[in-house]
Protein backbone atom coordinates (compact mmCIF):
# COMPACT_ATOMS: atom_id res chain seq x y z
CA UNK A 1 0.00 0.00 0.00
CA UNK A 2 1.51 3.01 -0.94
CA UNK A 3 1.82 5.84 2.05
CA UNK A 4 -0.47 9.10 1.56
CA UNK A 5 1.53 12.54 1.35
CA UNK A 6 -0.62 14.00 4.16
CA UNK A 7 1.04 17.35 3.17
CA UNK A 8 0.70 16.94 -0.71
CA UNK A 9 -3.06 16.85 -0.89
CA UNK A 10 -4.86 19.68 -2.13
CA UNK A 11 -7.28 21.12 0.69
CA UNK A 12 -9.48 23.55 1.78
CA UNK A 13 -10.65 24.70 4.96
CA UNK A 14 -14.03 26.69 6.82
CA UNK A 15 -13.22 26.74 10.34
CA UNK A 16 -10.27 28.48 11.42
CA UNK A 17 -10.05 31.04 13.90
CA UNK A 18 -7.48 34.08 13.25
CA UNK A 19 -6.21 34.86 17.13
CA UNK A 20 -5.83 31.18 17.09
CA UNK A 21 -3.97 30.36 14.35
CA UNK A 22 -1.29 33.15 14.24
CA UNK A 23 2.49 31.40 13.88
CA UNK A 24 4.81 31.91 16.97
CA UNK A 25 7.26 34.42 14.43
CA UNK A 26 3.83 36.34 14.12
CA UNK A 27 3.26 37.00 17.15
CA UNK A 28 6.44 37.85 18.31
CA UNK A 29 6.61 40.64 15.54
CA UNK A 30 2.87 41.51 16.57
CA UNK A 31 4.39 42.07 20.07
CA UNK A 32 7.40 44.14 18.82
CA UNK A 33 5.10 46.39 17.30
CA UNK A 34 3.15 46.88 20.23
CA UNK A 35 5.95 46.77 22.70
CA UNK A 36 4.22 44.02 24.27
CA UNK A 37 7.19 42.00 25.99
CA UNK A 38 6.68 38.03 25.86
CA UNK A 39 8.96 35.35 27.23
CA UNK A 40 12.51 35.01 25.45
CA UNK A 41 12.29 30.97 25.25
CA UNK A 42 10.12 29.95 22.34
CA UNK A 43 8.47 26.93 24.73
CA UNK A 44 7.80 29.16 27.13
CA UNK A 45 5.23 31.21 24.70
CA UNK A 46 3.81 28.28 23.06
CA UNK A 47 2.91 27.29 26.30
CA UNK A 48 1.21 30.21 26.91
CA UNK A 49 -0.77 30.68 23.30
CA UNK A 50 -1.56 26.37 22.75
CA UNK A 51 -3.89 24.86 25.05
CA UNK A 52 -3.10 21.83 27.10
CA UNK A 53 -3.89 18.69 25.36
CA UNK A 54 -6.79 17.69 27.54
CA UNK A 55 -8.78 21.14 29.23
CA UNK A 56 -10.75 21.28 31.79
CA UNK A 57 -13.58 22.63 29.70
CA UNK A 58 -14.12 25.31 26.49
CA UNK A 59 -13.31 27.92 28.59
CA UNK A 60 -10.16 26.55 30.07
CA UNK A 61 -9.35 26.49 25.93
CA UNK A 62 -10.56 29.95 25.77
CA UNK A 63 -8.57 31.13 28.16
CA UNK A 64 -5.14 30.82 25.34
CA UNK A 65 -6.79 33.53 23.49
CA UNK A 66 -6.47 36.07 25.75
CA UNK A 67 -2.55 36.55 25.75
CA UNK A 68 -3.43 37.26 21.81
CA UNK A 69 -5.65 39.70 22.09
CA UNK A 70 -3.50 43.30 23.06
CA UNK A 71 -1.85 42.22 19.83
CA UNK A 72 -4.71 42.61 17.59
CA UNK A 73 -5.64 46.46 18.32
CA UNK A 74 -3.93 48.11 15.06
CA UNK A 75 -4.74 48.09 11.46
CA UNK A 76 -1.36 47.22 10.72
CA UNK A 77 -1.61 44.07 13.63
CA UNK A 78 -4.92 42.43 11.81
CA UNK A 79 -3.46 42.95 8.02
CA UNK A 80 -0.23 41.14 9.21
CA UNK A 81 -2.05 38.15 11.20
CA UNK A 82 -4.71 37.79 8.55
CA UNK A 83 -1.70 37.66 5.84
CA UNK A 84 -0.11 34.75 8.25
CA UNK A 85 -2.77 32.68 8.64
CA UNK A 86 -3.50 32.37 4.73
CA UNK A 87 -0.12 31.89 4.51
CA UNK A 88 0.38 29.17 6.64
CA UNK A 89 -2.52 27.28 4.98
CA UNK A 90 -1.22 28.09 1.33
CA UNK A 91 2.23 26.29 2.26
CA UNK A 92 0.31 23.36 3.16
CA UNK A 93 -1.85 22.91 -0.01
CA UNK A 94 -5.25 24.79 1.42
CA UNK A 95 -6.50 26.00 -1.95
CA UNK A 96 -9.05 27.65 0.01
CA UNK A 97 -9.66 29.02 3.17
CA UNK A 98 -12.51 31.00 5.65
CA UNK A 99 -10.57 32.72 8.41
CA UNK A 100 -13.38 33.84 11.12
CA UNK A 101 -12.44 37.25 13.77
CA UNK A 102 -14.74 38.95 16.05
CA UNK A 103 -14.39 42.21 15.29
CA UNK A 104 -14.78 43.22 19.40
CA UNK A 105 -11.80 41.62 20.32
CA UNK A 106 -10.16 44.49 18.22
CA UNK A 107 -11.89 47.73 19.23
CA UNK A 108 -9.89 47.99 22.75
CA UNK A 109 -8.10 51.28 21.32
CA UNK A 110 -10.10 52.83 19.21
CA UNK A 111 -10.50 50.64 15.74
CA UNK A 112 -14.41 50.90 14.33
CA UNK A 113 -15.69 47.79 13.06
CA UNK A 114 -14.91 48.37 9.52
CA UNK A 115 -11.52 49.14 10.24
CA UNK A 116 -10.79 45.74 11.30
CA UNK A 117 -12.60 43.95 8.33
CA UNK A 118 -11.05 46.38 5.87
CA UNK A 119 -7.44 45.25 7.70
CA UNK A 120 -8.24 41.24 7.76
CA UNK A 121 -9.27 41.51 4.03
CA UNK A 122 -6.22 43.20 3.21
CA UNK A 123 -4.04 40.83 4.89
CA UNK A 124 -6.01 37.96 2.85
CA UNK A 125 -5.50 39.42 -0.53
CA UNK A 126 -1.73 39.86 -0.04
CA UNK A 127 -1.30 36.15 0.81
CA UNK A 128 -4.05 35.61 -2.21
CA UNK A 129 -1.67 37.43 -4.41
CA UNK A 130 1.52 36.07 -3.15
CA UNK A 131 0.51 32.16 -3.17
CA UNK A 132 -2.80 31.78 -5.03
CA UNK A 133 -4.79 30.74 -1.97
CA UNK A 134 -8.75 32.34 -1.95
CA UNK A 135 -8.92 33.41 1.71
CA UNK A 136 -11.95 35.05 2.76
CA UNK A 137 -12.70 36.61 6.20
CA UNK A 138 -15.89 35.81 8.35
CA UNK A 139 -17.24 37.81 11.25
CA UNK A 140 -17.64 36.35 14.09
CA UNK A 141 -20.43 38.05 16.98
CA UNK A 142 -19.48 37.33 20.62
CA UNK A 143 -22.44 35.21 22.26
CA UNK A 144 -21.20 35.73 25.95
CA UNK A 145 -21.14 39.82 25.69
CA UNK A 146 -23.90 43.25 25.38
CA UNK A 147 -26.22 41.82 23.06
CA UNK A 148 -26.54 45.69 22.51
CA UNK A 149 -23.15 46.01 21.42
CA UNK A 150 -23.21 42.69 19.22
CA UNK A 151 -25.89 44.35 17.71
CA UNK A 152 -24.18 47.72 16.58
CA UNK A 153 -21.38 45.64 15.68
CA UNK A 154 -23.24 43.01 13.07
CA UNK A 155 -25.12 46.11 11.77
CA UNK A 156 -21.90 48.07 10.61
CA UNK A 157 -20.33 45.14 9.38
CA UNK A 158 -23.05 44.39 7.25
CA UNK A 159 -22.53 48.20 5.58
CA UNK A 160 -18.89 46.65 4.38
CA UNK A 161 -18.69 45.80 1.03
CA UNK A 162 -15.97 43.58 0.32
CA UNK A 163 -15.93 40.71 -1.95
CA UNK A 164 -13.75 39.11 0.44
CA UNK A 165 -15.40 39.59 3.28
CA UNK A 166 -18.26 36.88 2.90
CA UNK A 167 -20.55 36.03 6.27
CA UNK A 168 -21.34 35.61 9.84
CA UNK A 169 -20.64 33.28 12.60
CA UNK A 170 -21.27 33.48 16.16
CA UNK A 171 -18.56 32.69 18.65
CA UNK A 172 -17.68 31.95 22.55
CA UNK A 173 -19.54 30.73 25.63
CA UNK A 174 -22.25 28.24 23.86
CA UNK A 175 -22.91 26.34 27.02
CA UNK A 176 -24.11 29.87 28.61
CA UNK A 177 -25.76 31.21 25.52
CA UNK A 178 -27.13 28.66 23.29
CA UNK A 179 -29.36 29.83 19.97
CA UNK A 180 -32.89 31.03 21.77
CA UNK A 181 -30.86 33.16 24.23
CA UNK A 182 -29.30 35.01 20.97
CA UNK A 183 -32.02 34.42 18.98
CA UNK A 184 -32.79 38.24 18.11
CA UNK A 185 -28.83 38.45 17.25
CA UNK A 186 -29.38 35.49 14.80
CA UNK A 187 -32.18 36.81 13.03
CA UNK A 188 -30.65 40.13 12.45
CA UNK A 189 -28.04 38.59 10.84
CA UNK A 190 -30.83 36.08 8.61
CA UNK A 191 -32.19 39.63 7.91
CA UNK A 192 -28.95 40.60 5.68
CA UNK A 193 -29.61 38.11 3.65
CA UNK A 194 -25.45 37.06 3.72
CA UNK A 195 -24.64 33.48 4.51
CA UNK A 196 -23.82 32.05 8.24
CA UNK A 197 -22.54 29.55 10.29
CA UNK A 198 -22.73 28.74 13.61
CA UNK A 199 -21.15 26.95 16.85
CA UNK A 200 -23.14 24.43 18.43
CA UNK A 201 -22.97 21.03 19.88
CA UNK A 202 -19.65 21.53 21.30
CA UNK A 203 -20.73 21.73 24.56
CA UNK A 204 -22.79 18.77 25.27
CA UNK A 205 -26.13 20.52 24.80
CA UNK A 206 -28.10 18.12 21.52
CA UNK A 207 -31.05 21.01 22.10
CA UNK A 208 -28.83 23.87 21.06
CA UNK A 209 -27.43 22.05 17.30
CA UNK A 210 -31.43 21.10 17.04
CA UNK A 211 -32.20 24.82 17.46
CA UNK A 212 -29.77 25.93 15.19
CA UNK A 213 -30.91 23.19 12.55
CA UNK A 214 -34.62 24.41 13.36
CA UNK A 215 -33.58 28.03 12.79
CA UNK A 216 -32.00 27.20 8.96
CA UNK A 217 -28.85 27.76 9.53
CA UNK A 218 -26.84 25.22 7.20
CA UNK A 219 -23.74 25.36 8.76
CA UNK A 220 -22.50 24.15 11.85
CA UNK A 221 -19.37 24.52 13.86
CA UNK A 222 -18.21 21.31 15.57
CA UNK A 223 -21.85 19.11 15.56
CA UNK A 224 -19.38 17.27 18.10
CA UNK A 225 -22.75 16.04 20.08
CA UNK A 226 -23.63 13.88 16.77
CA UNK A 227 -21.94 11.29 18.01
CA UNK A 228 -24.35 10.35 21.00
CA UNK A 229 -27.69 11.98 19.06
CA UNK A 230 -28.77 9.25 16.15
CA UNK A 231 -32.35 11.11 15.69
CA UNK A 232 -30.57 14.55 15.80
CA UNK A 233 -28.06 13.01 13.10
CA UNK A 234 -31.14 11.89 10.74
CA UNK A 235 -32.06 15.78 11.26
CA UNK A 236 -29.02 17.23 10.06
CA UNK A 237 -28.94 15.07 7.58
CA UNK A 238 -31.93 15.52 6.40
CA UNK A 239 -31.59 19.57 6.57
CA UNK A 240 -28.29 19.30 4.66
CA UNK A 241 -26.23 20.80 6.72
CA UNK A 242 -22.82 20.76 6.59
CA UNK A 243 -20.63 19.97 9.89
CA UNK A 244 -17.20 21.39 10.16
CA UNK A 245 -15.39 19.02 12.41
CA UNK A 246 -12.43 20.04 14.85
CA UNK A 247 -10.98 16.54 16.20
CA UNK A 248 -7.90 18.13 18.09
CA UNK A 249 -9.88 21.03 19.56
CA UNK A 250 -12.81 18.63 20.63
CA UNK A 251 -10.34 16.00 21.93
CA UNK A 252 -8.84 19.55 23.85
CA UNK A 253 -12.06 20.73 24.84
CA UNK A 254 -13.26 17.48 25.66
CA UNK A 255 -16.37 17.68 23.58
CA UNK A 256 -14.92 14.52 22.83
CA UNK A 257 -13.36 12.84 25.50
CA UNK A 258 -12.05 9.92 23.05
CA UNK A 259 -11.50 9.63 19.74
CA UNK A 260 -14.65 7.00 19.59
CA UNK A 261 -16.81 9.81 21.03
CA UNK A 262 -16.42 12.34 17.38
CA UNK A 263 -19.17 12.19 15.44
CA UNK A 264 -17.27 11.45 12.31
CA UNK A 265 -17.76 7.89 11.71
CA UNK A 266 -21.19 7.70 12.66
CA UNK A 267 -21.80 11.08 10.33
CA UNK A 268 -20.33 9.62 7.26
CA UNK A 269 -22.34 6.47 7.82
CA UNK A 270 -25.34 8.60 7.87
CA UNK A 271 -24.19 10.39 4.74
CA UNK A 272 -24.21 13.72 6.40
CA UNK A 273 -22.12 16.89 4.87
CA UNK A 274 -17.93 16.76 6.46
CA UNK A 275 -15.48 19.18 6.69
CA UNK A 276 -12.44 19.03 8.56
CA UNK A 277 -10.89 21.59 10.09
CA UNK A 278 -8.04 23.06 12.19
CA UNK A 279 -10.37 25.41 14.18
CA UNK A 280 -7.11 27.19 15.70
CA UNK A 281 -3.65 25.90 14.59
CA UNK A 282 -1.92 27.37 17.44
CA UNK A 283 -3.84 26.77 20.40
CA UNK A 284 -4.75 23.34 19.34
CA UNK A 285 -1.14 23.09 17.72
CA UNK A 286 -2.23 21.41 14.63
CA UNK A 287 -2.59 22.20 11.34
CA UNK A 288 -4.64 20.63 8.40
CA UNK A 289 -2.02 17.68 7.37
CA UNK A 290 -1.78 16.79 10.93
CA UNK A 291 -5.63 16.50 10.99
CA UNK A 292 -5.24 14.28 7.84
CA UNK A 293 -3.23 12.22 9.38
CA UNK A 294 -5.08 11.82 12.50
CA UNK A 295 -8.13 10.69 10.13
CA UNK A 296 -6.43 8.19 8.26
CA UNK A 297 -4.78 6.72 11.80
CA UNK A 298 -8.12 6.73 13.77
CA UNK A 299 -10.59 6.41 11.20
CA UNK A 300 -8.97 5.22 8.07
CA UNK A 301 -9.78 7.90 6.13
CA UNK A 302 -8.05 7.63 2.52
CA UNK A 303 -7.35 9.98 -0.20
CA UNK A 304 -11.15 9.52 -1.56
CA UNK A 305 -12.40 10.23 1.47
CA UNK A 306 -10.38 13.44 2.08
CA UNK A 307 -11.17 14.85 -2.00
CA UNK A 308 -15.21 13.82 -1.11
CA UNK A 309 -14.66 16.19 2.58
CA UNK A 310 -12.98 19.09 0.53
CA UNK A 311 -15.43 18.79 -2.25
CA UNK A 312 -18.01 19.31 0.56
CA UNK A 313 -15.92 22.09 1.70
CA UNK A 314 -15.73 23.80 -1.38
CA UNK A 315 -19.57 23.06 -2.04
CA UNK A 316 -20.32 24.45 1.03
CA UNK A 317 -18.18 27.91 1.25
CA UNK A 318 -19.47 30.81 1.58
CA UNK A 319 -16.93 32.02 -1.91
CA UNK A 320 -19.26 32.97 -5.12
CA UNK A 321 -19.91 31.00 -7.57
CA UNK A 322 -17.58 31.37 -10.16
CA UNK A 323 -14.85 31.33 -7.42
CA UNK A 324 -16.70 27.59 -6.28
CA UNK A 325 -16.59 26.77 -9.82
CA UNK A 326 -12.44 27.18 -10.76
CA UNK A 327 -11.92 25.53 -7.01
CA UNK A 328 -14.12 22.47 -7.76
CA UNK A 329 -11.86 22.24 -10.90
CA UNK A 330 -8.37 22.87 -9.09
CA UNK A 331 -9.56 20.36 -6.54
CA UNK A 332 -10.69 17.70 -8.77
CA UNK A 333 -7.49 18.35 -11.30
CA UNK A 334 -5.38 17.56 -7.76
CA UNK A 335 -6.94 14.65 -7.15
CA UNK A 336 -7.17 12.94 -10.59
Amino acid sequence: MTAIDFHKLAKAELHCHLDGSLSLETIRHLADIAKIELPKDDAELKHHVTAPATCESLLDYLEAFDYIRPLLQTKEALTIAAYDVAKQAALENVIYIEVRFAPELSMDKGLTVAETIDAVCQGLRQAQEEFGIVAKALVCGMRQSNQDLTARILNEANKVEDSDFVGFDFAGDEHHYGPKAIKPLIEQVQSYNRPMTFHAGECGCPAFLAESIAMGIKRNGHATILAQEPELLEEFVKNGVTGELCLTSNLQTKAAVTVADFPYLKMKAAGANITINTDNRTVSDTNLTKEYELYHKHFDSSVQDFYAHNKTAIEASFASDEEKEELLEKLAKAYS
